[in-house]
């Protein structure tokens, strides 16, 4: 959850800060990149604030999570910041498992390999037991080096009770032209440790049920823990257009290695007629190559003509991703947010996003039994075909001489499509591709 103040806001009894610099501030933070402030501008801000926020986010029948997040920083005079964050999440509810739906009721091994839990007739296979707990802290350390460079790094820790992510970056961030324009190149290094509810499985193999007995071994299982690494690297320009247009533009570039699959999706191998005979592990490959493109416009429609009138200083919001990997996953993800002020102290910002992707190379919604065993395979609907939409609003009002209180409820809608599949016999009849609708509700308080 990432808690920026938007561009065009201001809290009435602050010191004003210049366009420029709020332009700059606000196009920087998004490539991931530090701007220089100088102390003349931030001695007023020489002091800790905070933002907290608890977030609500619910799909129907599927997962629901809970999220709360304290965040504290502070710019001391010399332009250095140091921020800290710490977010607690903890999941509940139904995950689906990757197999297909049945016109019968199915049996499954839990993932412990000890005990089996069942699904209806005619209902996508869902796990029903999934329960999860976050534990997250991120500290980063922004430090000016002159008049035009700035350097940042941080670190980042997150604990799950299966996962463990342990990470750095660092970027550096250059302003010229009058500090209208500022280059930035940021880099991170994560490395993630899996430690899955009854071990890592065997890509492919069988599913059988438990014995019953955790110390048998599973010859399924090929030991406790794997781990994977990811490294990426961001070249980044924003620029000052004029005092109310500011434009950024990146790229980035990033390579995953490891282990890759997720221990708790299967595949249904069925017969002719489409009904399963069986069930294996998913298998992905063992790296990534992922690349992306983004641009951003901040606009402020603010000027003559709407002197005095409600869209005075309101500001559109509006971005475009473009991501490409080596698993030929393409995506586009369109964003847009309109900030419009009401009165003095509150403000209205509508949000709209698009995103669109394809599937990956592997994806496969089952596997027909006659076919021998392709080397990579997975039914996860995430990397399958797929375009989803959020539609909000949020609502802002300044209170107390500055502090910031917002409520924010937003609808999402995941529409899955076939991405070229023959449906055998009974499988034609079944829901393969259900959509994910959920609701998502956010209140924050910055002080």
């Amino acid at each position: 959850m990432q808690l920026a103040k938007k561009l065009g806001s201001k809290k009435p009894n602050r010191e004003k800060v210049n366009v420029k610099l709020a332009l700059t501030v606000a196009a920087t933070a998004l490539l991931g990149a530090p701007c220089f402030v100088n102390a003349a501008e931030t001695s007023a801000l020489n002091a800790w604030s905070f933002d907290t926020a608890v977030l609500y986010y619910a799909e129907v029948d599927r997962v629901t999570a809970t999220e709360a997040m304290l965040g504290a920083s502070k710019t001391f005079d010399d332009g250095s910041v140091l921020s800290l964050k710490f977010t607690l999440d903890v999941l509940t509810g139904t995950s689906p498992n990757g197999a297909v739906a049945q016109p019968t009721t199915q049996t499954f091994t839990r993932p412990s390999g000890n005990g089996e839990y069942q699904t209806p007739a005619n209902k996508t296979p869902i796990y029903d037991g999934f329960r999860d707990r976050r534990v997250q802290f991120n500290g980063q350390w922004t430090q000016p080096l002159a008049a035009n460079y700035t350097v940042s790094g941080g670190v980042h820790i997150s604990k799950e009770y299966d996962y463990l992510s342990l990470g750095v970056n660092g970027s550096l961030a250059y302003e010229f032209n009058n500090k209208n324009s500022t280059f930035s190149i940021g880099s991170s290094y994560f490395k993630d440790t899996y430690n899955p509810v009854g071990g890592i499985p065997k890509p492919l193999t069988v599913m059988i049920t438990g014995s019953g007995d955790e110390d048998v071994d599973d010859p399924t299982r090929l030991g406790k823990d794997d781990t994977k690494s990811s490294a990426d690297i961001m070249f980044g320009v924003t620029q000052v257009i004029n005092r109310r247009l500011i434009m950024a533009f990146n790229y980035s570039y990033a390579k995953v290695g490891g282990y890759l699959n997720d221990p708790y999706k299967r595949l249904s191998r069925v017969n002719a007629n489409g009904e399963a005979v069986d069930y294996v592990y998913e298998s992905r490959p063992d790296s990534r190559e992922k690349q992306s493109v983004f641009t951003q416009a901040k606009y402020n429609l603010g000027g003559a003509l709407l002197k005095n009138t409600m869209l005075n200083n309101t500001v559109l919001d509006i971005s475009y991703r473009y991501m490409w990997d080596d698993w030929q996953i393409n995506s586009h993800t369109i964003d847009s947010r309109f900030y419009i002020p009401i009165g003095i102290n509150s403000y209205l910002e509508p949000h709209f996003r698009v995103y669109q992707q394809s599937a990956a190379k592997f994806y496969q919604p089952f596997l027909n039994e006659p076919d021998s065993l392709p080397t990579y395979a997975s039914a996860d609907l995430r990397i399958g075909e797929m375009t989803a939409y959020t539609l909000g609003l949020k609502y802002g009002t300044f209170v107390n001489g500055g502090d910031e209180l917002s409520f924010r409820l937003e609808y999402y809608t995941q529409r899955l499509t076939n991405a070229g599949f023959n449906e055998p016999g009974i499988l034609s009849r079944q829901a393969l591709y259900e959509s994910v609708n959920a609701i998502i509700a956010q209140v924050t308080y910055s002080f």
